[in-house]
């Protein structure tokens, strides 16, 4: 019990003293978890507005295989994308294996189907309430599609904070893509795993305290932006 409680006080000093180590995991975390829920906003919003607003043939297929890519196993993905970075395979000459990027692509390739799947609901929902109108003013499907986007904002932010949350707390295919490599490749997740199994626990709970602090911090900014447009817009 007393090492336990030696483990936290200092995991709390390392925090309070803004440790190198720790701070440079928790740095590099920030930008491959923002990098990679950037690039999936950039591909996934206007994925799953498109889809909202058309109708074609097999859509209803493509819905579904966008709501069942929501649940990927990201050590699937991992093996994926290790199997196109590494030297055998078609991007290996990149030499992206083991580096942040391949972090990235991991970690956009997970985060997309979820924030395309989700961000097509919130826009369906808006276009079956905005359709005839869209429509009365001459819309294309495009333009239907961005002013839609734009119109249900507030609770696009929520998807963004959902998958950069779900991007913050991976670990499978990170891991297996960036080798958590000290000073390189080595974020929270995969750092928290190692430091316990090497018994070093104040490292351990010190970033498992941050990431948890990060988790619920984007909860309760969601929580907030979806109350804030519930008053202002009814």
């Amino acid at each position: 019990m007393n090492s336990l409680s030696d483990a936290v006080v200092r995991a709390a000093q390392l925090i309070a003293g803004a440790d190198p180590k720790l701070l440079e995991i928790v740095l590099l975390s920030l930008r491959v978890s923002l990098t990679s829920i950037a690039l999936s906003c950039l591909f996934g919003l206007p994925l799953g507005a498109a889809i909202a607003v058309s109708r074609f043939p097999g859509r209803r297929g493509v819905v579904v295989l966008l709501n069942a890519m929501m649940g990927l196993p990201p050590v699937v993905v991992g093996l994926l994308v290790y199997l196109l970075l590494s030297r055998a395979g078609p991007l290996g000459e990149l030499g992206l294996l083991f580096t942040p990027t391949a972090m990235v692509i991991a970690q956009t390739i997970l985060i997309t189907p979820i924030v395309a799947a989700l961000s097509r609901q919130v826009v369906e929902d808006a276009w079956r309430e905005y359709r005839e109108q869209l429509r009365s003013l001459g819309e294309t499907r495009v333009g239907a599609a961005m002013t839609l986007l734009w119109d249900v904002r507030f609770s696009l932010v929520t998807i963004v904070l959902a998958g950069f949350g779900r991007a913050a707390a991976e670990v499978g295919a990170v891991i297996i893509v960036g080798g958590n490599i000290d000073g390189v490749t080595r974020v929270m997740t995969t750092a928290i795993a190692l430091e316990t199994s090497k018994g070093d626990l104040p490292l351990a709970l010190g970033l498992g305290i941050v990431l948890l602090t990060i988790v619920l911090a984007l909860n309760a900014a969601a929580f907030v932006v979806k109350e804030a447009a519930q008053r202002r817009y009814g």
